[in-house]
């Protein structure tokens, strides 16, 4: 829905100015009579194109955003005025996007605009997971609860997402080295040292002939693999963008041996610890479903949390569509199932939460124990192959001289 800035007249004759969002300029107009505000001026917010990618290339780091959402969460609790708490934000912030963000936050509210309104004005920074946990703490009166077990999720996923980067930058790091040094050797060093196999005349083993036939194609068509690299990437990229494409893509991440068990209990741990924060919160259990919906970020999942929608909707339980799914563990439907048969959903889910988290820290630090060695073999296997195609060949040339 767009949003409309309005200049209004209250009961006292005053003139306020804000923001307000609404399905048409009438709508808004209507909204706002029923506030007893006088309308002055009413115009749409129209945001140019070049802002909208200005505030998309310029991202905010996780990091500011899970400060930002702690230091609002002490301010609100201090019982600080939230126009003069988001002034102080201003000047605590680093990023210099967020503190143009804020600013404009403030001077909505200040203008009578609800903070999740101001906020849903800046969606690419805030996600409708933030703005509905905040609207629902605005709705119940307890934002103060509300934006601290923000915090604290926030937070939360922030520490997981750097444990699995931190894990990850060492192989990530040693393979691109090996592809890199790999493919200079090929087109460089590679062509000098069989030259001389070549002039001899010599019968040659399979595996330098191989070597020979890779480096004389890099040598010669490197633009076309270039090429085929960067094709490819952009092929997959535009198929993963469609509802098929990455429904399809998704599956396949699921299926990965290892890797797709770790992806499985992480969207596991979102699934859980978001549901668990906006029924906390106060939203109601279908609008969280279809938020979450978007949070877990896997197609598969999307569908089948969706499908789940329509079944609470229906009347039956949130565990109907898990309990016939593949893809959920049998303990997670059946904990919901409890959960919901109990009246005990949100301990539940914060127990899956909590078991997850600790099965993803677990699984990480195994697959860092176990990808330092596979990196050697991998370096070792690299080193063999080279050994056995080039210096046995003149090994042996050298012996029959």
């Amino acid at each position: 829905m767009p949003f409309y800035r309005y200049k209004a007249n209250n009961i006292d004759n005053e003139t306020v100015e804000g923001m307000i969002q609404a399905a048409s300029s009438d709508v808004a107009a209507d909204i706002l009579n029923d506030q007893n505000l006088t309308i002055l001026a009413l115009n749409e917010e129209k945001i140019s194109f070049r802002e909208r990618m200005l505030r998309v290339l310029n991202r905010v780091k996780i990091k500011d955003l899970v400060i930002f959402s702690r230091q609002l969460s002490v301010i609100v609790s201090a019982t600080i005025p939230l126009v003069q708490g988001l002034r102080i934000l201003v000047t605590q912030t680093d990023s210099p996007v967020l503190k143009t963000v804020i600013s404009e936050v403030a001077d909505d509210v200040e203008g009578g605009a609800k903070l999740s309104a101001a906020l849903k004005r800046h969606s690419e920074i805030f996600s409708d997971f933030f703005i509905n946990i905040i609207k629902s703490g605005e709705t119940s009166g307890k934002l103060d609860d509300v934006l601290n077990y923000l915090a604290d999720q926030q937070e939360k996923d922030y520490d997981l997402s750097s444990k699995i980067k931190g894990a990850m930058i060492y192989p990530i790091f040693i393979v691109s080295g090996l592809s890199i040094v790999g493919t200079l050797m090929m087109i460089f060093v590679i062509p000098q040292l069989t030259a001389v196999l070549i002039e001899t005349g010599a019968q040659l083993p399979t595996s330098t002939i191989v070597l020979i036939a890779v480096s004389n194609f890099l040598q010669k068509f490197w633009w076309l693999l270039a090429i085929v690299i960067i094709g490819t990437y952009f092929i997959l990229h535009a198929l993963i963008k469609t509802e098929k494409g990455k429904y399809a893509w998704d599956t396949i991440l699921l299926r990965l041996p290892v890797f797709g068990e770790l992806f499985r209990k992480i969207i596991l741990v979102r699934f859980a610890r978001s549901l668990y924060t906006l029924t906390t919160g106060g939203v109601s259990l279908t609008k969280s479903l279809e938020i979450v919906a978007d949070v877990v970020g896997n197609a598969v999942f999307h569908d089948l949390i969706s499908q789940t929608v329509k079944e609470v909707e229906d009347g039956n339980s949130i565990a109907t569509i898990f309990l016939q799914s593949k893809e959920v563990p049998p303990m997670v439907s059946q904990m919901l199932n409890l959960g919901e048969k109990t009246g005990r959903l949100d301990d539940i889910l914060e127990k899956l939460a909590h078991f997850y988290s600790r099965e993803v820290e677990n699984l990480v630090a195994n697959l860092v124990t176990l990808l330092e060695p596979m990196v050697m073999i991998l370096m070792g296997i690299a080193v063999g192959g080279l050994f056995s195609a080039i210096i046995l060949p003149m090994y042996s040339l050298a012996s029959s001289l």
